[in-house]
C-alpha cells in the first residue's frame, strides 16, 4: 500500500472505512470489521510486520501483526485498539466523511477507538526501524467485537503470547489500570391472566417483579453503597426497564426487568450473581434472571510498563466504563487502557478528535516505546 502522509491522513482512511459492530441498530446495510482489518493488516505489513486477519465471527476478524525483533528471550507488548464502533443512527456529521474542520476529525470512530488506533499505527510507523533492536518485542493487534460481546479479546487471549496489553480508548492519556465491571441483569416474572375485574382469580406477573425490585433496593443497593474503592468509588445499581401487561384490564402474566450492575474488582467472584438472583426469587418465586457480564479490571500499577507509561506523559487513573483490558487481565495478561481523545466524545452523534490530542498520542506512545530500548 501506499501509506499515508501522516497520522491525520492515516485516522481519515480508517474512518472512512465503516466497523460497525452489528449489535443493535447498526445504521448501515453491510456492519463487520473486515474490511478495516485488511487495511490495518496491509499497512502492518507496509511498516515490516507479519500480519495475518485471523476470523473470529463470518465477516468479522482480528488483524494481528509482530514486528521483526523477537526471540532471544524478549518478551511481548501489543498494542491493541478494537476495530469496531457503534452504530450510525441518528448521527448529525456524516459518518464516514472524516471532515476536517476547527482543529478535529469527526466522524463514527474518530474517538473511540480509531483515534487511539491511528496514533499507535503511526507511532509504529515512525519507529519501525528502531522497533527489532527494542528490549520488547512488540505487536499489534486490532480487536473486533468489542462494543458488544468483546469476542476478539476473548479470541485473542486464546492464541497469542503476549506478557502486557495497551489497549487503545480515549483516555486523554490516563493509564487506566482499574476499572468497573459491568453486569446486565435480565429478569422476567411470570403470572396468570385473568379479567381485571377478578383479580384474585389471576397472578399479577407486575406484581411479583415489584416484589423482586423492591429487595434490590431495600437490600442490595445498601450493600453496594457500603463498599468502596479507593480509586473506582462504590458499586451501583440501576434499573434500567421494565415492561409488563397487555391491557388495562387484564391481570399481566408475565413482566421483564432489565438491570445495569457497575461492580469492583473486589466483586469479581464466582456466584456473586447467583447469591443476588437467589434473594430476588425468595421475595418472587416465579423469577427467571439470565445476566450478560463484562469483568472488572486491576492490573498492578507497580507494573514497570506502567511506570513507563507515566514516564511518557501518562497518569494512573480508573474508569467506570470495561474495555477488552479486563478480558485480557482476566486470563493472565496485564493490560491497561491508554490513548488520546475523550470518552466524552465515545457514542456521540458528532463524534469527533482535536488533531492536536491525536498528534499528541503519536508522541506519547513514541515515548513509550522509546524506553524500551536496551
Amino acid at each position: 500500500m501506499n501509506p499515508p502522509a501522516d497520522v491525520v491522513e492515516l485516522l481519515q482512511a480508517l474512518v472512512r472505512i465503516p466497523s460497525v459492530n452489528p449489535d443493535g441498530d447498526p445504521g448501515i446495510a453491510n456492519p463487520g470489521e473486515a474490511a478495516c482489518a485488511e487495511f490495518v493488516a496491509a499497512f502492518l505489513r507496509a511498516a515490516g510486520a507479519r500480519a495475518e486477519v485471523e476470523p473470529v465471527f463470518p465477516g468479522r476478524p482480528n488483524v494481528v501483526g509482530v514486528f521483526p525483533g523477537g526471540g532471544a528471550g524478549k518478551k511481548r507488548l501489543f498494542f491493541a485498539p478494537h476495530l469496531d464502533t457503534v452504530g450510525v443512527t441518528g448521527m448529525t456529521v456524516e459518518p464516514f466523511a472524516a471532515e476536517v474542520r476547527e482543529g478535529k476529525l469527526w466522524g463514527r470512530g474518530a474517538s473511540d477507538t480509531k483515534g487511539p488506533m491511528a496514533a499507535m499505527l503511526w507511532a509504529l510507523w515512525e519507529m519501525r526501524e528502531r522497533i527489532p533492536a527494542l528490549g520488547w518485542e512488540i505487536g499489534f493487534a486490532g480487536l473486533m467485537g468489542e462494543e458488544a460481546g468483546q469476542h476478539g479479546s476473548k479470541a485473542f487471549a486464546e492464541k497469542h503470547r503476549a506478557d502486557f496489553v495497551v489497549i487503545g480508548e480515549p483516555t486523554e492519556l490516563g493509564i487506566v489500570y482499574t476499572h468497573k465491571g459491568c453486569t446486565w441483569l435480565y429478569l422476567t416474572t411470570r403470572g396468570r391472566a385473568v379479567h381485571a375485574s377478578g383479580p384474585e382469580r389471576g397472578v399479577n406477573a407486575v406484581d411479583q417483579m415489584l416484589d423482586a425490585l423492591a429487595v434490590l433496593r431495600a437490600k442490595v443497593l445498601p450493600r453496594f453503597a457500603g463498599m468502596n474503592d479507593p480509586v473506582l468509588g462504590s458499586p451501583t445499581l440501576s434499573i434500567g426497564t421494565i415492561r409488563g401487561g397487555s391491557k388495562i384490564n387484564v391481570v399481566p402474566d408475565v413482566c421483564e426487568a432489565s438491570v445495569d450492575l457497575r461492580t469492583l474488582p473486589a466483586q469479581d467472584r464466582p456466584g456473586l450473581m447467583e447469591e443476588i438472583a437467589a434473594e430476588l426469587r425468595a421475595a418472587a418465586p416465579s423469577l427467571e434472571a439470565r445476566w450478560t457480564q463484562s469483568r472488572p479490571l486491576w492490573t498492578d500499577p507497580a507494573h514497570p510498563l506502567v511506570g513507563a507509561l507515566e514516564r511518557a506523559g501518562g497518569k494512573r487513573c480508573g474508569a467506570p466504563w470495561f474495555c477488552d483490558a479486563a478480558v485480557l487481565a482476566a486470563a493472565g495478561i496485564p493490560a491497561v487502557a491508554a490513548g488520546p481523545g475523550s470518552i466524552a466524545q465515545a457514542h456521540t452523534a458528532d463524534e469527533w478528535i482535536r488533531l492536536e490530542d491525536l498528534r499528541r498520542g503519536v508522541d506519547f506512545y513514541k515515548a513509550f516505546l522509546e524506553q524500551l530500548a536496551v
